[in-house]
C-alpha cells in the first residue's frame, strides 16, 4: 500500500489525507510512493530496477499528469516492458492506488496517496493471487504479544523445509522472495582442481629450481634453503545454458538467481536461449541480484517464446565454446529438452559440447515427476552426450546440485533413462 505520514490526526477520518496532501505538496512524497509501488511490482515478479524508479518519478514530474488515467499510463510506459506483464501491473495498480478521487487530487498536488478502504468488486484476473500476496493487508492489526512472536519463531525451520520442497512453479510472490534470499545464502561448492600453473609453497612437494638458485646467490652458491612449489588450484569455470522458453519460465528465473549467487565467488559464463542464443554474463555480474536480472531481461528478445535447442547449441559451439570452455569448465544445461524439430544436428551439437568440457550436467524440471520416461525425441537425442541427468525444480534439487559440483560426478548416470521401460 502507499505509505503516508499519519502520526497526527490518526483518529479523525480524512484528516490525515488532508494533512498529507497539504504537506507533501511541498515535500514531494509522491516520489516515495512510486518507490514503494516499484518494490511491490518487483515482489510480484516484474523486473523493476532502480533506474526504472528514477525514470518513473521523472516522467510523472515532466508529464504534469492530472488524472488517474494519465498517471496509470505514465507508470505503465516505464515499468511494463512486455505485453504479458500488463496483467500483473494492472492488478498491482488497482490495489496500490485505490481511491480514484483522492488519487487525482493528490497527483495534482504532487503529494502522497493514502491507502483506500474500499474493496474492489472486480472478478479475479490472471496474476491477481501473486499480486495480492505482494501487498500487506489493508487493516491495521495491533502489535502481537511478545510470547506469540516467540512461539511463531519455533516454526521457522519447518517452514523452510516446506519451502525447500515446494515446486518453483507453484510458489507465491512471498515464497519466491524468500527463496531468493535462501539461494543467496547457499553454501557454494568447494571443488578446486589443480591447474597447469605452479605457485610458491613451503609445504610443496616439488623443488622450485629457479627460486632455489636465486636464493643460493645470496649465500655464495650454497643451497642453504631450498624453495618449493605446488600446483595452483582454482575453481573450474561454470558455463550455464538456460532455456527461457514458455515451458521453462517459472524455473529459469530462479535458476538465474542461483547463477548470480554462484558468480560472486567463481567465474560463471551465462547464456540463455529460446529461439536464439544470448550472452547475459555481464548483466548478471551486477552486484544487486534484482538489478542484474532486470538488466539481463532487457537483452533477451525471445523470453517465453519457442525453443530451438539444436540451433542455439550450434551457435554456442561456433561462437563461444573456444572462449569459455577452457581450464576444465563444467557446463550446466538447463532445459526440458522439448525441441520443436528433432534433427541429426541436435545430437551432433550435443556431442561437440560434451567433448569440449570436463563435465556436462543436464538439469531438467520434468524429472520432478515420478513416472518420467525419456520418450521425447529431443530428450533421447541429447541424453547419450551428458555426464549427469538431474532434476531442478525446487531448493532441495538446487542444494543437491551444489553437492554434485563438489563431487567427482557419476551419481546421476543418464544411461538408465535410455533403457527400455520394464
Amino acid at each position: 500500500m502507499a505509505r503516508v505520514d499519519d502520526r497526527d490526526g490518526r483518529d479523525k477520518p480524512g484528516h490525515d489525507e488532508e494533512r498529507g496532501a497539504e504537506h507533501s505538496a511541498h515535500g514531494g512524497h509522491l516520489a516515495d510512493n512510486i518507490t514503494y509501488f516499484a518494490r511491490a511490482l518487483r515482489t510480484a515478479g516484474l523486473p523493476v530496477g532502480p533506474g526504472a524508479v528514477i525514470d518513473a518519478i521523472g516522467a510523472v514530474e515532466a508529464a504534469h499528469v492530472g488524472t488517474r488515467e494519465d498517471f496509470y499510463w505514465t507508470l505503465h510506459a516505464i515499468f511494463v516492458k512486455k505485453h504479458e506483464q500488463t496483467v500483473i501491473f494492472d492488478q498491482a495498480f488497482r490495489l496500490f492506488w485505490r481511491r480514484r478521487a483522492l488519487v487525482e487530487k493528490l497527483i495534482a498536488a504532487l503529494s502522497p496517496i493514502a491507502p483506500g478502504d474500499e474493496k474492489s468488486e472486480d472478478k479475479p484476473k490472471p496474476g491477481a493471487e501473486r499480486v495480492a500476496s505482494a501487498f500487506p493487508t489493508g487493516t491495521r492489526e495491533p502489535p502481537r504479544p511478545k510470547r506469540e512472536l516467540e512461539l511463531s519463531a519455533q516454526f521457522t525451520m519447518s517452514d523452510r523445509e516446506r519451502l525447500a520442497s515446494r515446486d518453483f512453479a507453484q510458489m507465491s510472490a512471498a515464497e519466491i522472495a524468500e527463496t531468493k534470499q535462501l539461494i543467496a545464502r547457499l553454501v557454494l561448492p568447494q571443488d578446486k582442481v589443480a591447474t597447469r600453473r605452479w605457485r610458491a609453497d613451503h609445504r610443496g612437494r616439488r623443488i622450485d629450481a629457479r627460486a632455489s638458485f636465486r636464493r643460493a646467490l645470496a649465500t655464495g652458491g650454497h643451497f642453504v634453503d631450498l624453495a618449493w612449489r605446488q600446483r595452483d588450484e582454482r575453481h573450474p569455470p561454470i558455463v550455464a545454458l538456460v532455456d527461457i522458453s514458455g515451458s521453462m519460465t517459472d524455473y529459469s528465473r530462479l535458476f538465474l538467481q542461483f547463477l548470480h549467487a554462484l558468480g560472486e565467488r567463481r567465474p560463471v559464463s551465462s547464456f540463455v536461449f529460446g529461439t536464439r542464443l544470448t550472452n547475459i554474463t555481464r548483466a548478471l555480474a551486477r552486484r544487486d541480484p534484482d538489478e542484474a536480472l532486470a538488466s539481463a531481461s532487457l537483452l533477451v528478445k525471445d523470453w517465453e517464446g519457442g525453443t530451438r535447442v539444436a540451433a542455439s547449441l550450434a551457435q554456442f559451439n561456433r561462437q563461444w565454446s573456444r572462449r569459455v570452455l577452457a581450464q576444465g569448465a563444467i557446463v550446466l544445461m538447463f532445459t526440458d529438452g522439448l525441441e520443436r524439430e528433432v534433427t541429426p544436428e541436435l545430437g551432433a551439437a550435443m556431442d561437440r559440447l560434451h567433448r569440449s568440457c570436463r563435465r556436462l550436467i543436464w538439469l531438467n524440471p520434468l524429472l520432478r515427476y515420478d513416472g518420467f520416461q525419456a520418450k521425447a525425441g529431443g530428450i533421447r537425442a541429447m541424453l547419450p552426450h551428458v555426464d549427469e541427468f538431474r532434476t531442478m525444480h525446487n531448493l532441495n534439487a538446487m542444494t543437491a546440485l551444489v553437492q554434485a559440483l563438489s563431487a567427482r560426478g557419476g551419481a546421476a548416470d543418464p544411461r538408465r533413462w535410455l533403457l527400455p521401460a520394464a
